[in-house]
């Protein structure tokens, strides 16, 4: 499960690197800089999850995985909102956004039970 978060997370900040060259072409500066950090920060706490030092740490990397995740997907509503970027890439982004979303909630929530048990 792991593994497949860390692919998934790598190719979302490849896009997220894309979409923001689009809209600094556009002009829009301020926050296509918070959609870059937050968009790759996802990967690199994944990636770092992979050298935690313990369970808690682990958990830890993915907690703020999953708030960079939930961040991105504020700015891309935004972003949407005020017509930087169209139906069609805020759709796909923000798909994706939640599929990475819906995978760090459930691992978090499984790492969580097997502390409880």
């Amino acid at each position: 499960m792991a593994g497949a978060i860390q692919d998934k997370s790598k190719d979302f900040a490849i896009r997220i690197v894309n979409c923001y060259k689009y809209l600094t072409e556009q002009g829009e500066w301020i926050m296509s800089k918070q959609l870059l950090r937050c968009g790759t920060s996802i990967g690199a706490n994944t990636r770092e999850s992979k050298n935690a030092q313990s369970r808690p740490d682990f958990l830890n990397k993915l907690n703020v995985a999953l708030k960079e995740a939930d961040e991105t997907e504020y700015w891309l509503d935004i972003l949407h909102a005020t017509g930087y970027i169209g139906d069609a890439m805020y759709k796909s982004l923000s798909k994706d956004c939640g599929e990475l979303i819906a995978l760090l909630i459930s691992i978090t929530k499984t790492l969580k039970e097997k502390e409880r048990a």
